[in-house]
């Protein structure tokens, strides 16, 4: 027997706490933590677990809105890039920590909107700026944090390094608008959101390049979850060091990707079927 659409779900009763299995029917349909172009690695590894049972306790909560939440989810994200200015391992693992909160929110608030039915083109719009600012606040914090803001290795901030973390956060939010731009062009032109086989290259030695980066996996470093990993493994190693090495070399190396990948990942648009 297949199970009912939405459309067909009977009204959702806010007063009773539903079970795993009801909210998981709802809030995780078939295929969707299959999709990799849709979910994230850690989504699918743990967050997703973890979410369920947030939601679940949410869903009775009607003080607590999937916008809300999605409001939250920016601030958390925000605050993981001026925690990054706090000086040694503390900031950096404050910005992990707080990064994970951001995924848990950007995870929950979906959900809590599908079991409630108060899915809105608002609420997309707020979530896709939420992943702007947060991991261009990210990187930037990075940036700072490598010019040692608070003076814990000189007299003097190195803005240098703040200029490159700069540079590396206009990489990874021309990165995300590149691929948002996609379906502007083509709600503009009167065309349907685009499938995921369009975006195959056309050319076949581009569509070659393009495996073998996706193999590499280096372009996933400037998203939020990996970059704080990243800075969290850079933090380490300075602490051990004892100064800024590590952090600036990270710098350096999501600076030159974030470049990299806006060329890139333009040109793979340009030359798939996602414009046609």
């Amino acid at each position: 027997m297949s199970k009912p659409s939405t459309a067909e779900r009977p009204p959702v009763d806010l007063t009773r706490r539903p079970s795993i299995e009801e909210l998981r029917a709802v809030i995780h349909p078939e295929g969707m933590l299959q999709r990799r172009s849709a979910e994230h690695w850690a989504g699918r590894l743990y967050m997703r677990k973890i979410s369920l049972r947030i939601t679940r306790i949410l869903s009775t909560v009607t003080v607590i809105t999937p916008n809300g939440l999605t409001y939250l989810m920016m601030l958390t994200g925000i605050l993981a890039g001026i925690a990054l200015v706090v000086p040694g391992l503390t900031g950096a693992i404050l910005g992990a920590v707080l990064i994970q909160v951001y995924l848990l929110l950007d995870c929950v608030d979906g959900e809590v909107a599908r079991w409630r039915r108060q899915t809105s083109l608002t609420g997309v719009y707020l979530d896709r700026v939420g992943h702007y600012m947060s991991e261009a606040a990210l990187l930037t914090g990075l940036g700072l944090r490598a010019a040692d803001l608070l003076h814990r290795d000189g007299d003097h901030a190195a803005w240098q390094w703040a200029f490159l973390g700069t540079l590396a956060a206009l990489g990874a939010i021309l990165i995300k608008s590149e691929t948002d731009l996609v379906d502007v062009a083509r709600a503009r032109s009167g065309m349907t959101a685009v499938a995921d086989e369009a975006s195959v290259p056309r050319s076949n030695a581009v569509a070659k390049a393009r495996r073998a980066a996706s193999l590499l996996k280096f372009h996933r470093l400037v998203g939020a979850v990996e970059a704080s990993l990243f800075i969290l493994a850079a933090g380490i190693a300075d602490a051990v060091r004892g100064d800024l090495f590590f952090t600036r070399l990270a710098v350096v190396v999501l600076a030159a990707i974030a470049m990299l990948q806006t060329v890139l990942h333009l040109l793979s648009i340009v030359l798939s079927s996602r414009l046609r």
